[in-house]
């Protein structure tokens, strides 16, 4: 077990499955008390039984969404855990739709999830790192497809840019209070959206990737890893793109 989060307490959204649930490991692996956050009951249980961190995973189960749930929940963490240092914004869902067949209430999900959920985790969460001798570190999820876009993802880009752009913002009003702000930009990743995906379609766009390959989930943690450990001390306000070197 490594020690580069040790004694940190840290939240990630969404960590039921693939990105999120490798950053839960990873960061528990590194020493962290990390709380597992899913809107699914009982979802993230059988990975956290089965994981050799198991003593350092606790699962909380609420929806982002929900303002009540965020601050009830956050303030069960803060009681249990008496601090919380890092918070990350993984939760997301994803419709694909080109323009002309958008579901307004596919965009209305996407828009409730990906941003506003964003925006009520950090609301709730800073407070309290705002009373951290350290202050502490937010890392949002984002995509890049939120910085350059892409066919057929039209709503899905726009959310993603917004939590680019709500990135820099509270990277500017929080950091007075010690509290960095920064953005994870995935390139293609390889998760369970990938089973979905067109063969061809899929193949076209990994040649545009200089180092060969998608990136797998652990890719994902590691950037995370780096912005929440004290090493990254300095470093706010900043989208990094993890994303193999991909030709736009």
């Amino acid at each position: 077990m490594g020690s580069l989060l040790k004694n940190k307490v840290c939240i990630i959204t969404g960590a039921a499955r693939g990105i999120g649930m490798e950053i839960a490991e990873l960061f528990a692996s590194e020493g962290a008390s990390v709380v597992v956050n899913d809107v699914r009951e009982g979802s993230a249980d059988k990975w956290v039984n089965e994981s050799q961190y198991q003593k350092n995973l606790y699962p909380f189960y609420f929806d982002i969404t929900d303002p009540h749930a965020v601050r009830c929940n956050i303030m069960y963490v803060k009681k249990q855990f008496g601090k919380i240092d890092v918070l990350v914004n993984n939760a997301g869902i994803e419709f694909n739709e080109l323009i002309g067949m958008i579901s307004h209430e596919n965009m209305e999900k996407m828009f409730k999830v990906n941003v506003f959920g964003v925006i009520e985790m950090i609301q709730a969460v800073s407070r309290i790192m705002s009373k951290n001798e350290n202050g502490g570190s937010i890392i949002n999820i984002s995509s890049m497809v939120g910085l350059r876009g892409n066919a057929g993802q039209l709503v899905y880009s726009a959310t993603k840019g917004a939590v680019i752009a709500l990135t820099k913002s509270a990277a500017k009003e929080l950091s007075p209070k010690g509290i960095r702000v920064n953005s994870i930009a995935p390139g293609l990743t390889q998760t369970q959206m990938m089973e979905q995906a067109d063969t061809e379609k899929l193949k076209a766009r990994i040649n545009n990737i200089c180092m060969g390959r998608i990136a797998q989930p652990r890719d994902i943690a590691g950037g995370c890893l780096l912005l929440a450990s004290d090493y990254a001390g300095y470093i706010s306000g900043q989208v990094i793109a993890v994303d193999g070197c991909t030709i736009i």
